[in-house]
């Protein structure tokens, strides 16, 4: 009798055990995975909304004018002697939007 008691007792700890290390995962997964997903899609979607004309920053701090884009490349125009710079589109940092005339 004592016998099948027991097990059900040690299933319930067994249980009781594995519930905060799955709510630890649970709990961990909102607190840093979900969030650093949506400001990498948020990014993703900056980066593919870009526009000739726009200023952008670089990931280096290059602050420039887009004159051209092509694939996965960006054309910068950057200070006065009209340096241009080509850059991959994944260092784009930072986007100041067309302002509408």
């Amino acid at each position: 009798m004592g016998g099948d008691g027991s097990n059900n007792v040690g299933s319930g700890n067994l249980l009781g055990a594995l519930i905060m290390p799955l709510f630890f995962i649970v709990f961990m997964y909102f607190i840093l995975i979900r969030p650093q997903k949506k400001r990498q899609q948020q990014h993703q979607e900056m980066i593919n909304a870009v526009q000739v004309g726009e200023m952008i920053t670089t990931s280096g701090g290059i602050v420039g004018k887009i004159i051209n884009i092509k694939d996965d490349e960006v054309v910068l125009e950057t200070s006065v002697e009209k340096t241009q710079i080509k850059i991959k589109k994944w260092a784009i940092s930072d986007v100041e939007k067309l302002e509408e005339a």
